[in-house]
């Protein structure tokens, strides 16, 4: 076998070629796109003789991007290996910590000679599960950058300008109307001059129910009495919060426009019907789920190895006479907070998930180990839903866990 190492940068990979001794057969440093993995292949090519693609082993650190594809494509066996798990790894060597790229790809090399039994190989997803992918992350980062801007608003407003936030609380403070009538007004002067009929104008272009009735509440809170600050202060306040208000109707606009390529490419997906089938699962928790997991069918080989890589599933720590199971906190972020909300919605959606929240709070388990517990086991009636091809059923699904019958 040849065993490759490749540390990736922006611009530039560095290579390491081993044969299945550890002899180092040839080091590169390779441009990133076409010119790159040509010259790739051409060390291959020369120091691989007559191999198999599938017996040129790669270790990189990442399992995105045109690169990944182009070794996957031509076949050779690809390991995305965690740099955490890069950097335990160099301690082999040495515990001074020093770092450089051609010492990271004669790591990765190593890696994947020594210890690919225990390394995940890239995932063979579908075109669709990874353009599925693509738009589902992009949504979500696009509504976590909302998140961040609103913070720094509600931060700034609250220094000058507190009434604003009671005023729109009802409205959402990150819709656009709220954002509108705050650009409109942004100092609380021009906020308490702001009549019914323009609240109510403002309202109605955002299709708000009740206009009347809240129009009133947000022009009475705008006229309470508060403390003020110097002028030329206020106006620059007012700069900073309509800088940010633009933003995030911005961000709205185009959160709003990118959920329905999320649904769009969620449904034209085969194993759409079946998440669609899950207790709490809608279009864009389905389609956040399946980007995640991804669709290689032989990417988990049991409903465990599909618990673990969700992080659904506790840790046993045991040393001597100790031994404490936790919580999975190394994880992929993303999922764990897809199934986190199909949990609680499953709660109310599934009788099932219901009884066994109960039963695991009535354990005296608190309340996010007990959902967890329950996002847990969804993920396990999904690998089976998913392995067998058939949509969920409520009865099988929790058949272990049903009532015992009254005598």
């Amino acid at each position: 076998m040849l065993l490759i190492g490749d540390d990736w940068a922006e611009d530039h990979h560095d290579v390491e070629l081993q044969d299945e001794a550890g002899r180092k057969l040839a080091t590169a440093n390779l441009p990133e796109g076409v010119a790159g993995i040509a010259r790739l292949h051409e060390l291959i090519a020369r120091h691989g003789g007559e191999l198999d693609p599938g017996e040129v082993v790669v270790g990189i650190e990442t399992d995105r991007g045109s690169w990944v594809q182009a070794l996957v494509a031509s076949g050779y066996q690809v390991y995305a290996i965690n740099p955490r798990q890069v950097a335990r790894f160099k301690e082999r060597y040495a515990s001074s910590g020093a770092k450089s790229d051609k010492g990271d790809a004669h790591a990765l090399a190593d890696m994947v000679r020594i210890d690919r039994d225990q390394l995940r190989p890239v995932a063979g997803d579908s075109g669709q599960a990874q353009a599925v992918k693509v738009v589902a992350r992009a949504h979500q980062t696009l509504i976590w950058e909302r998140t961040r801007t609103f913070q720094r608003l509600r931060s700034t407003l609250r220094e000058y300008f507190p009434a604003a936030l009671t005023a729109y609380a009802d409205l959402t403070l990150t819709s656009s109307d709220a954002m509108e009538l705050l650009i409109k007004a942004p100092t609380s002067a021009t906020a308490a001059k702001l009549t019914r009929t323009q609240v109510t104008a403002v309202l109605a272009r955002h299709r708000r129910r009740n206009r009347d009735a809240k129009a009133a509440t947000i022009q009475a809170a705008l006229r309470e009495r508060q403390l003020a600050l110097p002028g030329q202060v206020t106006a620059a306040y007012a700069a900073a919060v309509t800088a940010h208000a633009r933003l995030i109707i911005a961000l709205n606009e185009q959160i709003t426009g990118m959920e329905e390529q999320v649904k769009a490419h969620f449904l034209a997906h085969p194993d759409a019907e079946i998440y669609l089938s899950m207790p709490g699962i809608g279009e864009i928790t389905g389609a956040r789920v399946l980007a995640e997991f991804g669709d290689d069918p032989t990417r988990y080989a049991s409903a465990k190895a599909r618990k673990n890589y969700a992080g659904t599933s506790p840790v046993t720590r045991a040393s001597g006479k100790s031994r404490t199971v936790q919580a999975r906190y190394v994880r992929n972020n993303r999922l764990a907070d897809a199934l986190q909300r199909q949990a609680f919605c499953a709660l109310r959606a599934s009788p099932g998930a219901r009884r066994y929240y109960d039963k695991q709070r009535a354990r005296d388990i608190d309340y996010n180990p007990a959902l967890r517990q329950v996002g847990n086991r969804l993920v396990g009636i999904l690998h089976g839903c998913l392995k067998t091809r058939t949509r969920y059923d409520e009865a099988t699904a929790w058949s272990h866990h049903a009532q015992p019958h009254a005598a």
